[in-house]
């Protein structure tokens, strides 16, 4: 099946009648991001201060969601904090119990979202909110389902790195050469979806872990959604411990080779 990638802006825009969807008028849109946390207690206030800086310098109405799963560390009352400084229209805490997985934590967080676009990142501060801009812009300009920051292709990059997130690298090219998407990075977790494609892809993904974010692209391409791509840098946290093991590798290659036998 064909991908549809950055070329497919023009065929977007015709499918959905829009002659000019750069220029349509973005008073009405809010974007959402949801922010799933475990232990990023020194994180998270650096984070949502670039968030906001970001979203108030661009002018674009926003909200942040905080899905935290039983953090022992704080978090729950550092975001707790944030609220009362940036208000609860702005800062919205929706904790669970305990860690259920990054895929029912978005889940969890478009119950309360009440924007049409979602953004999903890291709060370990390794995406940077300055790309934001750009993903809106790119978003516009292409009338794009999906936007998706990536490592690999123009001046995007990564800093920092070690062994087991280079073997990730290695994997992510596996999967081009397995699955060809025709979108240069299915590892990243920093993009943009109207919130629509994003209930549906939930729908149709059963992956659980770091291959989740490979399984929502293939599953896009299946459906025919659209995809942008804008490159960004990837800088490894700063604070805390990184949550990519051993196991969640092993993870990754056995649902790569599931993806490619049932795709």
């Amino acid at each position: 099946m064909a991908s549809h990638s950055d070329s497919s802006s023009s065929a977007g825009s015709q499918r959905r009648g829009v002659r000019n969807p750069a220029a349509r008028a973005t008073a009405t849109d809010k974007y959402s991001v949801l922010l799933p946390t475990y232990n990023e207690r020194e994180n998270l206030p650096l984070i949502v201060w670039l968030l906001v800086k970001s979203f108030e310098e661009s002018g674009n109405n926003y909200e942040i969601i905080v899905i935290d799963d039983g953090s022992p560390d704080g978090t729950q009352e550092v975001a707790q904090q944030l609220e009362k400084i940036y208000g609860p229209d702005k800062i919205l805490l929706r904790p669970r119990a305990k860690k259920l997985g990054l895929g029912t934590a978005y889940i969890h967080g478009m119950q309360h979202a009440t924007g049409n676009f979602i953004i999903i990142m890291d709060a370990d501060l390794s995406h940077h909110p300055k790309f934001i801009p750009e993903f809106i812009r790119k978003q516009k300009e292409g009338n794009f389902d999906i936007v998706s920051g990536t490592r690999y292709k123009g001046n995007g990059g990564v800093y920092g790195w070690d062994l087991k997130r280079k073997i990730i690298r290695v994997a992510n090219f596996l999967t081009q050469i397995l699955l060809r998407p025709g979108v240069s990075d299915l590892t990243g977790s920093f993009r943009l979806y109207r919130k629509e494609v994003l209930q549906k892809l939930m729908e149709k993904c059963v992956s659980k872990g770091y291959v989740f974010q490979m399984e929502m692209i293939v599953r896009a391409r299946q459906l025919n959604f659209t995809i942008g791509e804008v490159p960004i840098s990837f800088v490894d946290r700063v604070y805390g411990e990184s949550k990519l093991g051993g196991n969640e590798i092993v993870s990754f290659l056995k649902g790569l080779l599931t993806l490619f036998a049932t795709t």
